[in-house]
């Protein structure tokens, strides 16, 4: 008996954007409308698959936040990836792109479909995730057209005490004051850039926006570091509070996740085609060992 060969997969790069308000976030979850699942049943019909293909994405989104470059991967059968040109003579990725666009909802746009470098993994060769929160504490600037982007606040904001606040959490910490619970995870995470500013020109102008980037986030960690902010902005705390908390390294019943639609992923970053590999390996080498150190097991 000839043993089977299994055939070759392409890997494929997804660069995608979409408004969050109509989504219950990234991940698959029985009988609701999620990104994930709206997109890999995309896939399925245009290659005419029995089963969706599995896509991996470089940050999991939490229902209703939004995202401008989010970035994921799949991985298709070589054949099943030829046969999907049609008759067409443009490459199989330029046509592979425009027929998923005629098939996604408006809420979901597929910017680009590239073939990936070689070691390319969405999740765990990224660099850092970058996320923006925008807020209008003004009313006489409160645009409806916005409103499911921006948060609208009823108290003015003091957004240099914000900003003050925010600079002793940036660095390598154990953010579990700032994080959903999962057990055996790692809340440890380097926060490369927490920044609150009140732009004077460009499509921003007059709002209170914060500035989030770090090698990886954990669930609601964005949006619970927005609540502390608030608190420093509005008075209710000294700006030494947010600071206070992550010393604490447990969850704080002052801590308040802030509504969804005022945050949006702006970009995900990796490093040189080369270094691809080398750095997914890294990633999971230390994710491994600091899962392993939160749930007690070893290593000191």
């Amino acid at each position: 008996m000839s043993e089977s060969v299994q055939e070759p997969a392409v890997r494929l790069r997804l660069d995608l954007a979409y408004d969050g308000t109509d989504f219950a976030g990234w991940a698959l979850q029985p009988g609701l409308r999620t990104v994930q699942g709206v997109l890999e049943a995309a896939l399925a019909t245009v290659l005419r698959t029995d089963g969706p293909p599995r896509v991996t994405v470089a940050g999991r989104t939490d229902s209703g936040v939004h995202a401008r470059g989010q970035v994921a991967h799949v991985d298709i059968p070589a054949g099943l990836l030829a046969a999907s040109r049609g008759r067409t003579d443009r490459p199989v990725e330029e046509a592979l792109l425009g027929r998923l666009g005629g098939v996604l909802p408006t809420d979901l746009v597929l910017h680009a479909l590239t073939r990936a470098p070689d070691g390319f993994d969405a999740r765990f060769s990224a660099l850092r995730r970058r996320y923006t929160y925008r807020i209008c504490d003004d009313a006489a600037r409160r645009d409806p057209l916005s409103r499911a982007h921006v948060l609208w606040h009823r108290r003015a904001l003091d957004v240099d005490a914000m900003a003050a606040a925010a600079r002793p959490l940036v660095g390598r910490h154990d953010f579990a004051s700032y994080c959903k619970p999962r057990e055996g995870a790692t809340t440890i995470r380097t926060l490369e850039a927490f920044a609150w500013s009140r732009p004077v020109d460009g499509p921003d102008a007059g709002l209170v926006v914060a500035t989030v980037q770090a090698d990886a986030f954990c669930h609601s960690m964005v949006r619970s570091l927005v609540g502390a902010s608030l608190a420093v902005g509005e008075g209710r705390s000294g700006p030494g509070w947010p600071a206070e908390l992550l010393a604490r390294r447990r969850r704080d019943a002052g801590v308040h996740v802030v509504a969804a639609r005022g945050l949006t992923l702006e970009e995900v970053g990796y490093p040189s085609d080369d270094q691809l590999a080398a750095r997914a390996a890294q990633t999971r080498a230390r994710r491994a060992a600091e899962d392993l150190q939160h749930a007690g097991g070893c290593c000191g």
